[in-house]
């Protein structure tokens, strides 16, 4: 079978024109849609819901909650005491420094006065897909209709696309006020992320 190529010249000044216009694009693809990550993050949903799912961050080798996570699960329990939500589903994997995520995740909650029998731990969310997939699961057997993503402002737009995919709808999502440097690379991973 004899296969035919077309070649087609392109003057260079034609082609660096061309690059510039796809460069210039997708530049501003990138630009727009890391100020709707950030945007869409920072709008704390005032929504009441059934369930507020934590996901998962580094617990330290000596045990104790690096800050993203504190923050995080801080902001759960603001959550809880407004009553903004019921339940709180806990969720991460084993982390490299020997701890379950969830479990350690449990302890500071009833530390701060939320009664574990208003606690879920998922101690198999290894990332945010499977936190997601596991999260609808336990919704969906324990009847829950709607549900409050609690994580960095930058994940959230990525969380709330998976609960869509996976046919999740009824999903807001509130983040803490903390802050770090590395947030700027995360909203850049993010968009990265977000597309594959």
């Amino acid at each position: 079978m004899r296969q035919f190529f077309i070649f087609v010249y392109i003057p260079k000044d034609m082609l660096n024109k061309i690059l510039k216009y796809i460069l210039v694009a997708f530049l501003s693809w990138f630009v727009i849609h890391c100020l709707y990550i950030t945007y869409d993050g920072l709008t704390n949903s005032n929504q009441k819901a059934d369930l507020a799912v934590v996901f998962g961050n580094k617990v330290n080798e000596d045990g104790t909650l690096s800050p993203r996570l504190k923050a995080r699960l801080d902001k759960s329990i603001e959550l809880y005491q407004k009553k903004q939500v019921k339940d709180i589903l806990v969720s991460g994997g084993l982390g490299k420094e020997g701890y379950w995520e969830g479990t350690e995740m449990k302890k500071y909650l009833i530390k701060n006065k939320i009664p574990a029998y208003n606690i879920l731990v998922d101690n198999f969310g290894d990332n945010t897909e499977k936190t997601v997939l596991n999260t609808i699961k336990i919704a969906d057997s324990l009847h829950y209709k709607n549900i409050i993503s609690v994580s960095q402002f930058y994940h959230q737009a990525r969380i709330k696309k998976l609960f869509r995919e996976y046919h999740f709808k009824n999903i807001e999502s509130s983040s803490p006020a903390y802050f770090e440097l590395r947030d700027f690379y995360s909203v850049l991973r993010e968009f990265f992320a977000y597309y594959l």
